[in-house]
């Protein structure tokens, strides 16, 4: 039984016991205080003319005190049971009568998208419609959320997104693609749904549980997405120590040469200049492999960027050349050999972040709350002493996946106390949470609704590149006959494949901070590169 029902039964049965009780008490009061004994129906009548204010007829007026006592408390009882029918009966009329109502349906919509379930994450998907000027329709089952949301301007139908016929006032036969984001169980049944009414149709669902996509590929989703997975994975490619040394390729990182990641501080010489005008390579012997620009990490860097505030280079050379630029330029040089990183929340982004981590040189300290398999420390990662034991105060950086943003927030403010020269990356649930999570210390936020729209952009524009899907850099050593004879610059290898060449191995010396305008390679030569999967990838078709 609804809760309004219950509430209509209990208010008819409160007027009736009202009505009887008076009643009684009306008839043995005009025969007792009044002397003026009178049929049972005859009081009834009384009282209710009292209760619903109409009048008392030719009783009025009464002698006796208590008959007007009672008389008295007969008519604020009617006007406490009326006020209580309006509560009752006529503000939801009203309510509902004046609430905002969604179409059923919308004409002229053609390759449009239709979303299932309006959450933070298909907002963000929707604001990128907005932005790109293509059109969709959201169906949204609920009547009160669907005039809601038709009230704020949203393209939006009523409908049960599991029906045929809500999927065929969508328009399903002209859409370009569908995305559900309800309930993993629903998100399947509206994939087996959007196949029966069309087999060619894209459909994109999204699901909190990993291990059940393989059952919304049953069900007929063509893509399955799991932004936490994908959230963590992208959380780890801000780590700085996201670097990997091809496996069994003898990159002897920290001997010959290193990795750092370089910041400067306003007062070096580089400072406000261009990377082509900084000419880090020519001064300094270092070769810059790419650049950190608010976030988002660009190999090779753009020769027009600006050096400033916000800016992180990755950089490659010689430890003597490293801590000569960190002294000519005042920079903040952080080598990206083996450094201590700590993990806090180990649920789906964690885990994914921590495969990520696991293949780099990052040292892994995992904290979490729960003693599972994998964790490391065990306890709360607000509490000082569990980021103690966990290493904060001589780490290099901290990843926090916590599922809750108050506690990620407070971690963040413990963390930098304890480590003022931490990297501290954190993965935000809510939008309107990221700022505060700035202004407790942390130097780089990812919302999961903001990923997870860019996300499903990327999926449904195939074509667009919306979203960086977690980038890590790799270094190799490899031999590479198609540079033979010619030197790196006249093979534009840069430009060509996106990979650096940061040294050459010849004759067993590894030759660093060289002009790659001026070292012709030889035969027999080998080149350690960096790069993304994709960038190596093409500098061995090229070259290899």
């Amino acid at each position: 039984m609804s809760r309004h029902r219950r509430r209509v039964l209990s208010y008819l049965a409160l007027v009736v016991g009202t009505a009887l009780v008076l009643t009684v008490a009306y008839n043995l009061g005009m025969a007792g205080w009044e002397d003026r004994p009178q049929p049972l129906y005859r009081s009834f009548e009384v009282v209710v003319q009292s209760l619903t204010t109409t009048g008392y007829g030719e009783d009025a007026p009464w002698q006796s005190p208590g008959m007007n006592v009672l008389v008295i408390v007969t008519q604020l009882a009617g006007i406490g049971l009326i006020l209580t029918a309006v509560d009752l009966f006529v503000v939801p009329w009203l309510r509902t009568a004046l609430a905002p109502t969604a179409p059923e349906e919308l004409e002229e919509l053609d390759r449009h998208v239709i979303i299932c379930g309006h959450t933070p994450r298909t907002d963000t998907f929707i604001d990128e419609l907005r932005a790109r000027e293509e059109d969709y329709v959201l169906l949204e089952e609920d009547e009160s959320a669907a005039g809601g949301l038709h009230e704020e301007g949203y393209s939006v139908i009523r409908g049960n997104p599991e029906s045929v016929e809500a999927l065929q006032r969508a328009r399903v036969g002209s859409a370009r693609a569908l995305v559900a984001d309800v309930a993993d169980d629903i998100n399947a049944s509206i994939a087996l749904t959007a196949r029966e009414v069309r087999a060619d149709l894209p459909v994109v669902t999204l699901v909190e549980d990993a291990s059940l996509a393989r059952y919304h590929r049953m069900a007929g989703a063509d893509v399955v997405l799991s932004p936490r997975q994908l959230l963590g994975e992208n959380l780890a490619g801000q780590i700085p120590t996201a670097v990997t040394a091809a496996a069994g390729e003898g990159v002897p990182l920290g001997e010959d040469f290193e990795l750092a990641e370089m910041a400067l501080g306003e007062g070096s010489e580089l400072y406000g200049h261009s990377l082509r005008d900084a000419r880090v390579q020519e001064r300094y012997g270092v070769n810059v492999i790419g650049a950190w620009v608010q976030g988002d990490f660009e190999t090779p860097a753009d020769p027009t960027l600006t050096l400033g505030r916000g800016t992180r280079m990755l950089v490659a050379g010689q430890p003597e050349q490293l801590d000569r630029l960190r002294e000519a330029t005042a920079s903040t040089i952080r080598r990206l050999s083996p450094q201590k990183t700590i993990l806090a929340g180990f649920g789906d982004s964690g885990r994914a972040a921590h495969e990520a981590l696991r293949e780099t040189s990052a040292e892994l300290t995992v904290v979490d709350i729960d003693d599972h398999e994998g964790v490391d420390v065990v306890g709360d990662a607000c509490d000082p002493e569990v980021l103690r034991e966990a290493g904060v105060e001589d780490a290099a950086a901290a990843l926090f996946a916590i599922e809750d943003d108050t506690l990620a927030i407070f971690a963040t403010l413990v963390a930098r106390d304890l480590n003022p020269d931490l990297r501290i990356v954190v993965r935000a649930n809510e939008e309107e949470d990221v700022p505060k999570l700035y202004r407790a210390g942390a130097d780089y936020v990812q919302s999961l609704a903001t990923t997870s729209g860019r996300m499903i952009a990327s999926t449904v524009f195939e074509d667009e590149d919306v979203l960086t899907y977690g980038m890590s850099i790799r270094v190799m050593r490899i031999s590479a006959p198609g540079l033979a004879g010619r030197t790196i610059g006249d093979a534009a290898v840069r430009t060509e494949t996106g990979c650096t060449v940061v040294a050459v191995i010849r004759d067993g010396r590894t030759l660093t901070g060289f002009d790659p305008n001026a070292l012709e390679l030889e035969d027999g030569d080998e080149v350690v590169i960096a790069g993304t999967d994709e960038a190596i990838t093409r500098f061995e078709a090229a070259f290899g």
